[in-house]
């Protein structure tokens, strides 16, 4: 029988071990006190570190012996065996490790997660259902592992996972916008019990936008069920400018060297335009400010805007030009230069049998000078697009 102290010591002689490596200090630990189950335990995981998984499992199996319902003992042991190639002794350790907490998480994990492995799929998700309820932070790894083994197949995920609450549903919302699947998405969403959050639909809408599902992240965006596509959004400048917006609406780079800026002084209607100011330097050609917009594969699409200049002085003038990706579709002649009042241009493009979004930006002529200074004002103002028709063009 250990002394008070003497447990002490031992106790501080396993922390030892565990902290610097030392297999010595363990092995001195379980002589000092073989019916101590934690200087077992400290030994056994020493043992697994450098690959004796034989030896650890003797010592695991002296740990539970001595301390039975401990149920963390139960899965180390269990995990040995798996190393070892014996999945049946890790099932059975598994399966006391259940026995002695039914209710937690990560018993149910592990035997859940060993049973895909053996193909027993019915109790693994039994086992993984249960886990995931208990704790719903492992719901995204049960859509995962259920999206893997349907081989991508929304309906069979969705009668793999349950689905108890909003937090669960919007778990399997957010993995099916990554995952592309906009509709099923977009089915979810109108399912939960409260209203979506701000942040949360702007999460989710950038999700489908990063997969692509362009229409519907846009049906997400949109709270005006009267829009409909296409649409330039705010192409009058009429509401404030986002520089945080990160999805439909227009973008703006951040810290651009020209001045951008609403102006209540100069548009061609409505009460603003959006002003220009050049300083010289335009680094990034592209982009200065740009805007996402739904459209169909195979039609043909007319884009209208009004320009204004004044003392505009570059050998790159700007123009509005349109892309699809990185494939150039369409663009407007370049602005006028010095100086003119205001003017529509208009300019037509088609799109590709895969093209479900463009991107519309301010841009300028690619290697007319370099280096390419810029200087003075200009204004845009009343951005329209219509759609004009199917296009017979393969690309």
């Amino acid at each position: 029988m250990l002394t008070a102290a003497q447990f002490g010591f031992v106790r501080l002689l396993t922390r030892y071990a565990v902290a610097a490596n030392e297999l010595q200090a363990a092995e001195l630990a379980v002589g000092l006190a073989p019916s101590d189950a934690e200087a077992h335990r400290a030994h056994g995981q020493l043992l697994n570190r450098v690959g004796m998984q034989q030896e650890a499992e003797k010592s695991f199996e002296a740990a539970v012996k001595l301390r039975p319902r401990d149920d963390y003992l139960w899965l180390e042991l269990g995990n040995t065996r798996d190393e070892i190639g014996d999945t049946a002794g890790a099932l059975a350790a598994y399966d006391q490790a259940v026995r002695w907490a039914p209710y937690y998480a990560h018993t149910h994990w592990q035997r859940g997660n060993l049973r895909l492995r053996l193909g027993q799929y019915a109790e693994a998700f039994d086992d993984l259902r249960a886990a995931a309820q208990s704790k719903k932070s492992l719901m995204p790894n049960l859509i995962d592992l259920a999206w893997g083994l349907s081989r991508g197949d929304a309906n069979t995920v969705e009668q793999l996972v349950p689905v108890k609450d909003d937090r669960d549903r919007l778990a399997l919302a957010r993995f099916l916008a990554q995952k592309g699947k906009g509709k099923e998405c977009l089915k979810h969403v109108s399912l939960l019990g409260a209203p979506l959050s701000d942040e949360n639909r702007n999460d989710l809408v950038s999700q489908l936008l990063a997969a692509k599902a362009f229409r519907e992240a846009f049906e997400l965006w949109r709270t005006d069920a009267k829009l409909s596509m296409p649409v330039v959004l705010n192409g009058g400048f009429e509401e404030p400018l986002l520089l945080t917006n990160r999805n439909f609406g227009w973008i703006l780079v951040p810290k651009p060297e020209p001045r951008i800026s609403l102006d209540d002084a100069e548009k061609l209607g409505g009460g603003k335009s959006l002003l220009v100011a050049f300083y010289g330097d335009w680094k990034d050609r592209n982009g200065l400010i740009s805007q996402t917009i739904v459209v169909e594969p195979m039609r043909r699409y007319r884009i209208s805007f009004g320009v204004k200049t004044k003392e505009l002085v570059t050998g790159a003038p700007p123009s509005i030009a349109v892309r699809d990706g990185n494939e150039a579709l369409g663009r407007s002649q370049v602005f006028p230069t010095p100086t003119s009042d205001w003017q529509t241009m208009t300019f037509e493009f088609s799109t590709t049998a895969s093209t479900h979004a463009i991107v519309v930006e301010l841009t300028r002529v690619q290697d007319a000078c370099s280096p390419c200074p810029i200087f003075g004002t200009m204004w845009l103002d009343e951005f329209l697009i219509k759609d004009v028709g199917t296009t017979n063009t393969q690309r």
